[in-house]
């Protein structure tokens, strides 16, 4: 298996310092990737229901500091040789296609071409308003944007002439991404989410879901892929869960206790066909707690874990 980290990109220890030590230390523990997180600005009042609480609501206050996720990983690509970098996920809607082009192609011209492009298409109303962005049709537009990426990243001079959301001429478009296809992990829990991995991803990437749940969900973007013509074995499959040693979170939704506890779990995960989990790091201490708490899962953890 592989495991990625999220990294300290929001909150009160969302600063410089931090996240070189944490994305370096992530790197010399042999993390396969470093991960951000998509908000820009919302209201204080938010009706919209979040997916991933029982409740529906979501679980940050709207003046918490939040990095921008590609800024972000530009910077942390100076910091680091090795760590892909990825987007967990890029609310495709928040933002006009080509000009998130342009920044997805940056990143990669200038990590040497470790990005990892993870997609949503967003629940917040509240903030799609508040950025000015439409709210209606987003599987549509993510869908359009998807393909307005392709060809961006791969044809001499890219046009989408004919298209519904996001019509433009040829465009000179440069740099192109220095690994060419940008791997793409698609996000949500819907049958048209597990339609756009079937059509559009490299890996779905699935957050908080219980592991049957998670397996269901799996065989409905096998059973698509296999509609669709493509080979369901190409496609890889994430989750994201909290790293949790002291056992505080939903268990459902972790990885957690002690390391004899998380080899067992990390075994269930992986006989579901998970092949790359994605660490929210719980501890306590602030930056430095989780930073120990990724050491500890290095050094008494992954050794023992499932290839």
């Amino acid at each position: 298996m592989e495991f990625g980290v999220h990294l300290p990109q929001m909150g009160i220890h969302a600063s410089r310092e931090n996240l070189i030590r944490f994305a370096q230390e992530a790197e010399r523990l042999g993390y396969h990737s470093g991960w951000v997180s998509d908000h820009i600005a919302w209201p204080q009042g938010i009706a919209s229901k979040y997916p991933y609480t029982a409740n529906g609501d979501f679980p940050a206050p709207n003046n918490m500091a939040w990095l921008d996720p590609l800024g972000t990983l530009i910077f942390v690509s100076a910091v680091t040789e090795r760590l892909k970098l990825g987007t967990t996920v890029l609310i495709l809607g928040y933002r006009p296609p080509v000009q998130t082009a342009k920044l997805i192609a940056t990143l990669d011209a200038v990590s040497n071409g470790r990005t990892i492009l993870g997609v949503g298409v967003g629940w917040m109303k509240e903030e799609f308003d508040a950025l000015g962005m439409p709210f209606d049709h987003r599987g549509a537009r993510a869908d359009e944007q998807l393909d307005v990426f392709e060809a961006l990243f791969t044809e001499p001079e890219p046009s989408n002439e004919g298209g519904r959301f996001y019509p433009f001429p040829a465009l000179g478009f440069s740099p192109k991404p220095a690994q060419g296809h940008v791997p793409i992990w698609v996000g949500g829990d819907t049958d048209p989410a597990f339609r756009r991995v079937a059509k559009y991803g490299d890996t779905f990437h699935a957050a908080f879901t219980p592991l049957p749940l998670l397996r269901e969900q799996w065989q409905r973007v096998r059973q698509f892929a296999t509609e669709a013509g493509r080979d369901p074995d190409s496609i890889g499959f994430s989750t994201r869960v909290y790293l949790d040693f002291e056992a505080t979170m939903d268990p459902a939704k972790s990885i957690s206790g002690s390391p004899a506890e998380m080899l067992d779990q990390l075994a269930e995960y992986r006989a579901a066909g998970i092949g790359h989990l994605l660490f929210d790091i719980v501890a306590r201490g602030g930056a430095e707690g989780r930073e120990e708490a990724m050491r500890r899962f290095a050094s008494d953890v992954m050794p023992n874990a499932p290839e």
